[in-house]
Formats: C-alpha cells, sequence, structure tokens
C-alpha cells in the first residue's frame, strides 16, 4: 500500500486514529454551472477519516477500524451518491453531492455514530480526493463553549 500523507488537523486528544477507503460512486451536480459534472459520471474516491479521543473503549479501541468502514465504505460504495436521498438533494447546493458536501456529510454520518459512544470520540477531519488532482478537506468549526 502506497503511504498517504495528509494535512494534519491540530487538537489536544491522546489518541488520533485515520481510516482510509476507496469508494466508487456515480453523482451529478444539479446545476446548468456545473458544467460536464451535470451529468452522470462516476469516481473512486479515496477517503480518510481521522478521529481522535482520550478515552479507549472496553477492547482497547478508540474506535475499531471495522466500524468506520461499515459507517462510510458500506454505505456509500458502489452507489449513485443523488440516490441518498436522506443526505442529498437537487433543491438546494448545499446538498448537492459535491466533493465539498460529500466530505461534510461523512463527517456528519461519522459523528452522529460516534455520539453514541460512552468514550466520547470526536471526527477532526475527512479528506476526500475525487480525483489524482483534486481532494477536499472538512473540518468541523470548534464549538465555542458557554459559560
Amino acid at each position: 500500500m502506497l503511504q498517504q500523507i495528509y494535512p494534519q488537523v491540530q487538537h489536544d486528544f491522546q489518541y488520533e486514529l485515520n481510516k482510509d477507503m476507496h469508494i466508487a460512486a456515480a453523482h451529478f451536480i444539479p446545476n446548468d454551472e456545473a458544467g460536464k459534472c451535470r451529468f452522470v459520471h462516476g469516481h473512486t474516491y479515496f477517503v480518510n477519516v481521522t478521529i481522535a479521543g482520550d478515552e479507549l473503549d472496553d477492547s482497547g479501541f478508540l474506535v475499531n477500524f471495522s466500524r468506520i468502514k461499515k459507517i462510510v465504505h458500506d454505505r456509500f460504495d458502489h452507489t449513485v451518491l443523488n440516490d441518498h436521498k436522506d443526505l442529498f438533494n437537487e433543491n438546494d447546493s448545499d446538498f448537492f453531492p459535491t466533493t465539498e458536501v460529500v466530505a461534510r456529510t461523512i463527517w456528519e454520518v461519522v459523528q452522529k455514530e460516534l455520539d453514541g459512544m460512552k468514550s466520547a470520540p470526536k471526527c477532526v477531519q475527512v479528506y476526500v480526493r475525487e480525483t489524482p488532482t483534486s481532494y477536499v478537506v472538512f473540518r468541523p468549526k470548534k464549538q465555542v463553549e458557554k459559560e
């Protein structure tokens, strides 16, 4: 396997894990300004999910790698992203399946799963490479604590 280098995200957690995945999926961007991308086409997306936390679970994992694969790869691989109507739609550009929105959506799906874990890990970064020359990094904004 080829060594991958990702942009680093700064955090104060003790543990950080990264899970790499390839996802073969089709999509289209329902907007005339998308040019050729407004037509159905496919990519072999390369996805990296970064999760951080301070506590390990009862098995000694921050999060089991197979759980991350199930959450992301098993849901999106060999699908048409636009068909995931619970996540994407053709009426609001914030929900078109662009690479930016795909990265944010993967973060949302992963973090929702992590929110149910008692060890409270956080998804701190999602990296999605659409082509050999184009990628997006999504990082959630830090929440400001209220006093």
